[in-house]
């Protein structure tokens, strides 16, 4: 039978009370939420659930209509507090759908009587609460998968087929959703022997199989869905192949999963925007900002991807764009700092200074407890960047007044790496000496660890190897992964070769990689084994911000070293955002640092007035570098 034929004249079309309809989205954002029984019979009562993922299934592929699925709903249940999944939707999920940021909201009934499945779908309008359209439709009571698919084409004539037409396999895969049922794996494993097409079992047994920490028989489960190859649909292929690479921890595969997903559910905007973060991981920033633009087409007041493409889209050399996004986001959340943070950020890595400054200011007078004050540490770097020293310490004093509010114990100690990295050295280095030796073990303990640092950027390994194993001596646990670098890299001096083995002693877990990386780099830049230090510092590159703000300066740095100015000036271009933790141990490596690199590619780049320039404040906020 066609679905044609399963067309009846029990409703019409409901023309809105006003006589203009607003304008239609560019994307429809539709949360088919859960339909009702009206029947007498309670047998039945699972194909509520049924109709809503039969039709978000159908309309999954299609390019102008995002059917927002029942989990990214109910993952909105810790928020909003839990709704019982088998509760009717326009009473248990509205409320989600609201909160998912869906611009059509579809419900229904239905019943089964005289051997007949009869079911009413309406679509409302949630932003004018009011109904746009209603379509009636009735087939065999058996076949619900033809009176859902009549459904959906209401909502879109472009649905693609749903995975199965087997009720029996379409009524496990809707109770297991709505159950709890310690025995769901057989019953997903039961249909799957039924319908082993049918792409959405697999991918549920595989989370049933994650809750009970069966990792390695989830992979199991997604394989052999794969192996079904393209008979179980584009989309459901494509989720598996991300899954399972997700699972197996394979970057490249995950990749191709994704950009697989854009192309079989191209209306979906989580997939845009995890593929935009990926490619912001990479520094792949022009290609991030595509597909975050992709992501906001469809939802245009997403804020987490609108914070996300004014990072990227700077990244990409088009500041005015990555602006208007985040005035945008302001809007949609102005009683938050994060807005006016990002756009101090914005402003800050493109050197706009003063610009920086005073939205960092604007963002700490809107909320001074935001990362702990911050952004008064972040305008006072944004002065510092401009030669300023004594405007960069008013700010700083904010961000000092912040942290004495809060009871930071360690207030003293943040003031002393302000006067390091402001210039100040020797006066920081004298007073770190005495923090080391006051009574306060935590203040000591972190002092004693940062001079060891400190001592071996001077040049000094003998004194940094004893003030490391005093700092391990009296380590707290807040101290003691700094106190463990320090005296990893106080060691005595080795071929590249041999730091790598100690880094692997160090770190020997895979899952400590970024520690064990970090700690080499540092070793062999100390040790100026430049050209060694290139792919770890290229490998640390590679994961993005995660390895830290300061790795572009010191790839940079190797680049000069071995011959490749126009790399390293590429690497360079960008002002360091500060981190959000404040200072930290490390970022004495980059910073001031940043300035003499700058001046040292621009002078082999043949630009001899912005080296001078850059060699000048480079020594005025450090003076001699032993290092350099």
């Amino acid at each position: 039978m066609s679905y044609r034929a399963l067309w009846v004249a029990l409703g019409a079309a409901l023309l809105a009370a006003c006589s203009r309809q607003p304008a239609r989205p560019a994307v429809e954002r539709i949360a088919i939420l859960r339909f009702e029984n009206l029947g007498d019979d309670p047998s039945v009562d699972w194909m509520g659930r049924a109709f809503a993922e039969i039709m978000a299934g159908e309309l999954a592929g299609t390019a102008d209509v995002y059917a927002i699925p029942s989990a990214r709903l109910h993952s909105l249940d810790g928020a909003l507090g839990p709704r019982p999944v088998a509760a009717p939707g326009i009473s248990g999920e509205r409320s989600l759908a609201l909160a998912a940021g869906a611009n059509r909201i579809g419900y229904g009934e239905y019943r089964v009587r005289n051997g007949k499945l009869e079911a009413r779908l309406t679509i409302e309008d949630p932003a004018i609460h009011k109904a746009l359209s209603s379509i009636a439709v009735s087939g065999a009571a058996g076949d619900i998968v033809a009176v859902a698919s009549a459904l959906a084409q209401h909502v879109s004539g472009r649905i693609a087929p749903y995975g199965t037409r087997n009720p029996q396999v379409v009524k496990a895969y809707a109770g297991v959703i709505e159950s709890a049922d310690p025995a769901a794996a057989d019953t997903l494993q039961q249909a799957i022997s039924t319908d082993p097409d049918f792409g959405p079992l697999y991918r549920e047994l595989a989370q049933v199989k994650l809750r009970q920490q069966d990792r390695s028989g989830a992979l199991t489960v997604l394989d052999q869905a794969l192996a079904r190859g393209g008979s179980i649909g584009a989309v459901d292929r494509a989720r598996a192949e991300f899954d399972a690479a997700t699972l197996r921890g394979d970057r490249a595969a995950r990749d191709r999963a994704l950009i697989a997903l854009t192309h079989a559910d191209p209306a979906d905007p989580t997939v845009w925007r995890d593929l935009g973060f990926t490619y912001m991981s990479r520094h792949q920033y022009a290609q991030a900002a595509s597909s975050l633009r992709n992501a906001l087409r469809i939802e245009p007041d997403d804020a987490d991807s609108l914070n996300q493409f004014g990072y990227a889209a700077v990244y990409a050399g088009n500041p005015e764009e990555s602006l208007q996004a985040l005035r945008h986001y302001q809007q949609l959340q102005p009683e938050s700092a994060n807005p006016l943070d990002s756009q101090g950020d914005v402003n800050l890595v493109i050197g706009r200074l003063r610009e920086a400054e005073g939205y960092y200011l604007a963002a700490a007078k809107k909320n001074p407890d935001f990362y702990g004050g911050v952004d008064f540490l972040k305008a006072a770097t944004a002065r510092l960047m401009s030669g300023d020293t004594a405007g960069a310490d008013d700010a700083a004093r904010q961000y000092f007044a912040a942290r004495t509010a809060a009871h930071d114990p360690l207030v003293e100690f943040r003031q002393v790496e302000w006067q390091w990295i402001s210039g100040r050295r020797k006066a920081g280095y004298q007073q770190m000496e005495k923090l080391a030796a006051g009574p306060q073990r935590e203040m000591a303990a972190h002092a004693t660890a940062e001079m060891a640092l400190w001592s071996l950027m001077m040049g000094n390994r003998e004194a940094a190897a004893a003030l490391a194993e005093k700092a391990l001596a009296m380590a707290t646990p807040a101290s003691a992964e700094t106190a463990t670098l320090a005296r990893f890299l106080a060691q005595p001096a080795a071929s590249p070769a041999e730091w790598a083995a100690r880094a692997q002693r160090l770190a020997p877990n895979p899952a400590q990689a970024t520690i064990r990386n970090t700690a080499l780099a540092y070793a062999l830049l100390l040790a100026k084994q430049y050209q060694a230090a290139a792919p770890v510092l290229e490998q640390l590159y590679g994961q993005g911000q995660s390895a830290g703000e300061g790795v572009p300066v010191l790839l940079a740095w190797t680049y000069l070293e071995t011959g490749r100015a126009a790399e390293a000036a590429a690497l360079l271009h960008f002002n360091p955002i500060p981190p959000t933790v404040g200072l930290e141990p490390f970022t004495s490596f980059y910073f001031p640092r940043i300035y003499y690199l700058r001046g040292v590619a621009a002078e082999r780049l043949g630009k001899s007035a912005e080296a001078r320039d850059n060699y000048t404040l480079f020594q005025k906020l450090s003076g001699p570098d032993p290092l350099l």
